[in-house]
């Protein structure tokens, strides 16, 4: 096996790639703006997806936005940024107690409990000991938090402020329920636990079952399992229909697998899923050319991949994705293993080699079928070409019987077989 990053010293070639690393420093053309090299130009792929799997989408001209993100004040809050949240947090707070003392003081101030009205000694206040907005303030918060320092309390002499108190602990009760389940909801999501599911920095493209296939590598990095794994995979890229209309991220399917099956693999080890490049791919025209990057319009696309699972302790759906530029995909390489078996009989998942690739013995070679040559039918027409080995075998004894029993005829056999 070959050392995962070939020296550039072998080669007089200006390529120079660092395969266990995301950046890489070739000279050839990447699709987007244009950065003059020398010359040639080179031109930057933009994502749609970071490698990290976040969305580079932006969303804009989008009319009453902020009323529709109002409408569904929970994702919102989910959504929201942790720094954000707390600001709003400690404002929500200080503002309701700050409204409903200032609705206090002027209870008292109709009242005429202020001290500035001097009331006799007789007079029984709404509330006790609450002479000032700054006395007011305090019973807000010691009320809506139920501290009761013992001093400051209600009275009966007033049912506008009982009528006040029950509608600020209702109301407040109500935030601090929908706060405090924004914070949970937001600490329990699923996401944090993505984090944990690692994708290899490069895909790579070797010979697997006889078969030129794309391999990426796939690893749950914590020891509570993740059931149902299943890795789909979209190839985002510019197509024309038959109206002549151009798509701009254009998805097609790219299905992946562990060895013979893609029903939920055992994700306890690093896996390697594999996506057969065949007639039926949305790679092949990229294959054919061996991977090249060098025709712009096979290599303007991207390679999105998907996982999704299910979380053993919270039973929470988990998606993690991250994307693939043609760049990234190594032709020709392969990924060495990273499981081995201790001294003590366990088995070691060894992360120094997870985003390590090698080159390949054999170059993996994509080869489209070739139409074959069509069989003259009787009247002269052509007919469709027959690459099932199956059908070309019962045509041929077809064609053996006929001869044997002396079918002797002025023209060429000809038996059409339908396309099942």
């Amino acid at each position: 096996m070959t050392s995962a990053t070939p020296p550039s010293s072998r080669s007089s070639s200006p390529q120079k790639v660092c395969h266990s690393q995301t950046q890489t420093d070739v000279l050839k053309p990447l699709l987007g703006g244009g950065i003059s090299s020398g010359g040639g130009t080179l031109r930057k792929r933009r994502r749609v997806l970071s490698k990290d799997g976040r969305s580079n989408v932006r969303i804009e001209h989008v009319s009453g936005r902020s009323a529709l993100y109002m409408r569904d004040l929970w994702t919102t809050f989910l959504d929201m940024q942790w720094r954000y949240k707390f600001f709003l947090f400690t404002a929500t707070f200080a503002g309701t107690w700050f409204l409903f003392g200032v609705l206090w003081y002027l209870v008292a101030l109709v009242h005429g409990d202020l001290l500035e009205f001097d009331p006799p000694s007789n007079h029984t206040p709404c509330v006790m000991q609450m002479q000032t907005l700054t006395g007011a303030f305090l019973f807000s918060l010691e009320s809506q938090t139920t501290i009761g320092y013992g001093f400051r309390c209600i009275t009966e002499e007033c049912p506008a402020a009982i009528i006040l108190l029950i509608i600020q602990l209702v109301l407040t009760m109500l935030m601090e329920i929908f706060i405090t389940g924004t914070f949970l909801a937001k600490v329990a999501r699923p996401k944090k636990r993505g984090e944990t599911v690692k994708f290899s920095q490069h895909a790579v493209v070797s010979t697997h079952e006889g078969r030129p296939c794309l391999m990426i590598r796939v690893a749950n990095m914590r020891k509570s399992l993740l059931l149902g794994c299943q890795v789909t995979g979209k190839l985002l890229q510019t197509s024309l229909t038959k109206e002549g209309e151009t798509v701009r991220l254009d998805q097609r399917n790219v299905p992946f697998q562990v060895d013979t099956s893609s029903d939920s693999p055992f994700l306890i080890l690093p896996l390697t899923f594999y996506h057969v490049i065949d007639d039926s791919s949305p790679l092949r025209a990229w294959a054919a050319k061996g991977g090249g990057w060098t025709d712009p319009e096979l290599a303007d696309f991207e390679l999105l991949v998907i996982m999704s699972a299910t979380v053993e302790p919270t039973s929470a759906t988990c998606q993690v994705r991250t994307s693939y530029l043609p760049d990234e995909i190594l032709w020709g390489y392969e990924f060495p293993p990273v499981v081995s078996l201790s001294t003590s009989g366990k088995y070691v998942a060894d992360f120094a080699f997870f985003d390590k690739v090698a080159k390949t013995k054999t170059t993996p070679i994509f080869k489209p079928s070739s139409p074959q040559q069509g069989y003259q039918s009787n009247g002269g027409g052509t007919l469709p070409e027959v690459s099932d080995p199956e059908k070309i075998r019962l045509e041929q004894s077809y064609r053996e019987r006929g001869e044997d029993r002396g079918r002797v005829r002025d023209t060429a056999l000809s038996v059409r077989i339908s396309n099942v």
